[in-house]
C-alpha cells in the first residue's frame, strides 16, 4: 500500500482522478478469479488430478467447516447456523468419507506441507469431533517435516478441552477473527466479542503451547473513525500476534443478504476506507511489523516475512502464504482446489456436496482448466500482489512468452495509470506512492470480461 511516509506522495484528486474511489475489482487470491469458474471441470478430471499428483510430494489441505453458533451480519462466506450438533456430527462424517475418497486415489508417499481448518467456525466442533477428523486426515496425509497445522479459533467459542484437542493433534498456528473491538461496531456488524473475551482465548492458545498466532481485522466496517481504528489496533498488538491481514470490509448485500442488516449509510466513504486503513498501517509499521503485500503485516522473524524477503511469498484463498506447495486440496462444501492443471471446487450446498460424497463419489461441480496465457497472466498478477514488480527475467524464462510482447502489456498498463509506474529493462515496479492501485494495475493484466462478476471496493 501507500510508502511509509503515508498518502502524502500521491494526493486523493489524483487518486480519484485514477479511479481508486470508485472501482470494484477482484481480490486476486487466484486467477481466473471464481467467478469466471464453469463446469469444464467436473469429478472425473478432479479424479485425473488427484492421480496425477507426484508420489513422495508435499501438498496443502483445506478443510471447510460452513456451521457457526450464531450468523455474522458482516460475513460474506457461505454458512449457516447451528444451535445443536446433530447437523456438524453428520457433516464431519461427510468429511471423512471424501477424505476416504481421496485416499483410495492419492498417490505413495504424499504428506502435509499445510493443513487448515476454516469456516464458518471449525472450533464449535467438540472435543471428539476434533480428534476424529484430524485423526482422518492425518491418516490418510500426514505432516510433512515443518508442517504447519493451522485453525481458526472463535474466541468465542473455545475453551479448554477443546483447545486441548487441537494442540494433541499437532495444531501449532492458531488464527482468531477480531473485525474491530469497538462496542457500537460490533453490535452493528452483528459480531460481540470483548477485548477481555479475546485476550483470554489468546492465553489460553499460548498456555497450549502454540506460539503462533494470526488475527484478522476490519477497516471499512459502520461507525469506524480513525480514532475508533486506532484503539482497536493498539489492542490488538497488546495480544503480540505474529501476522496481522488488514482486510477492507466488503458491503455486498446483493450477495451476502445478511448484510441487509448493516445500516450503509453509517459506512466510510471511500476516501474514508483509505485514511482507515492508513492509520491502521502506521500502527503496525511504527510496532516494528513488516508489511507483507497490499494488506497482511508480519513480525521480523515470521515465516512470511522471510518469504517477502526471498522472493518466495504467494497468495492463495486464505491471503498471503509462504507455503511452496504447488497443490492445494479442499475438502468440504465449496471448497476450492488448486492443481497445476486448473481449479476444481466442491458443490456450494452443503445437501448437494453431502448427496454426492454420500453416493461413493467426490463432490466436484466446477472448476477452471488452464488455457491460453492463464499460468503467464496468473504469475503476473501473483507478482504484483506479493511483490508490487514483475521481473522480465523470472517471465521470459519460465513463460512462453517474448520481450517484445511482455514490454507491450507493461506499456499498455503504464498508460492505464498517467504512466505512474516505473518500466525498465529489468521489469514493471509500483512505486510506493502509487500502491493503493494495486489490485487495479493487477486487473490491467486480466483477460476475463470482469464485469460479468461484482467485486469488493479496490480500497
Amino acid at each position: 500500500m501507500p510508502s511509509s511516509n503515508g498518502i502524502a506522495m500521491i494526493v486523493k484528486p489524483q487518486l480519484a482522478k485514477l479511479g481508486l474511489f470508485d472501482a470494484k475489482v477482484p481480490r486476486y487470491t487466484s486467477y481466473p478469479t471464481a467467478p469466471h469458474f464453469n463446469n469444464d471441470v467436473g469429478v472425473n478430471l478432479y479424479e485425473n488430478w488427484i492421480t496425477g499428483i507426484k508420489p513422495g510430494s508435499s501438498v496443502s489441505l483445506y478443510i471447510h467447516v460452513p456451521f457457526c453458533r450464531r450468523l455474522c451480519w458482516f460475513c460474506a462466506c457461505r454458512t449457516q447456523g447451528t444451535q445443536t450438533d446433530n447437523p456438524v456430527i453428520a457433516y464431519v462424517d461427510v468429511l471423512k468419507a471424501e477424505l476416504d475418497l481421496l485416499a483410495a486415489r492419492l498417490p505413495q508417499g504424499v504428506t502435509l506441507s499445510r493443513l487448515h481448518w476454516g469456516g464458518g467456525t471449525p472450533t464449535l466442533l467438540n472435543p471428539d469431533l476434533m480428534r476424529d477428523l484430524a485423526t482422518r486426515i492425518l491418516d490418510v496425509i500426514p505432516l510433512g517435516p515443518g508442517a504447519e497445522f493451522s485453525v481458526e479459533i472463535d474466541p468465542n467459542e473455545i475453551d479448554q478441552a477443546r483447545l486441548d484437542a487441537l494442540a494433541e493433534a499437532g495444531m501449532n498456528r492458531a488464527s482468531i477473527g477480531v473485525q474491530d473491538f469497538d462496542d457500537e461496531i460490533q453490535k452493528t456488524i452483528g459480531r460481540v466479542q470483548s477485548y477481555d473475551t479475546t485476550r483470554a482465548a489468546v492465553d489460553m492458545i499460548r498456555a497450549h503451547g502454540i506460539t503462533s498466532l494470526n488475527a484478522d481485522i476490519l477497516y471499512g466496517l459502520p461507525h469506524q473513525t480513525k480514532s475508533r481504528m486506532t484503539e482497536s489496533v493498539q489492542k490488538l498488538l497488546s495480544l503480540n500476534p505474529d501476522r496481522v491481514a488488514l482486510y477492507g470490509y466488503a458491503h455486498v448485500p446483493w450477495m451476502a443478504k445478511r448484510q441487509q442488516l448493516i445500516p450503509s449509510d453509517a459506512l466510510p466513504t471511500p476516501e474514508q476506507r483509505l485514511e482507515l486503513f492508513e492509520t491502521a498501517r502506521r500502527l503496525f509499521l511504527w510496532d516494528d511489523y513488516a508489511e507483507i503485500g497490499i494488506d497482511h503485516f508480519a513480525t521480523q522473524d515470521d515465516g512470511l516475512t522471510h518469504a517477502l524477503r526471498t522472493g518466495r511469498l504467494k497468495r492463495n484463498f486464505q491471503g498471503y502464504t509462504d507455503d511452496q506447495a504447488e497443490v492445494l486440496i479442499g475438502v468440504g462444501a465449496s471448497s476450492i482446489s488448486r492443481f497445476p492443471q486448473g481449479y476444481a471446487q466442491n458443490a456450494p450446498a452443503t445437501s448437494a456436496y453431502t448427496k454426492a460424497i454420500r453416493e461413493g463419489r467426490f463432490a466436484t461441480s466446477r472448476g477452471h482448466l488452464f488455457k491460453g496465457q492463464d499460468i503467464l497472466r496468473a504469475r503476473l498478477i501473483e507478482a504484483l500482489m506479493c511483490d508490487f514488480q514483475i521481473n522480465s527475467a523470472e517471465i521470459l524464462r519460465d513463460h512462453n512468452i517474448s520481450a517484445q510482447e511482455l514490454n507491450e502489456m507493461y506499456q499498455r498498463a503504464n498508460a492505464d495509470f498517467n504512466n505512474l509506474l516505473h518500466v525498465t529493462k529489468d521489469g514493471l515496479f509500483i512505486p510506493p506512492e502509487a500502491r493503493p492501485l494495486t489490485r487495479m494495475i493487477a486487473r490491467s493484466f486480466d483477460a476475463y470480461d470482469l464485469s460479468k462478476a461484482g467485486h469488493s471496493s479496490a480500497i
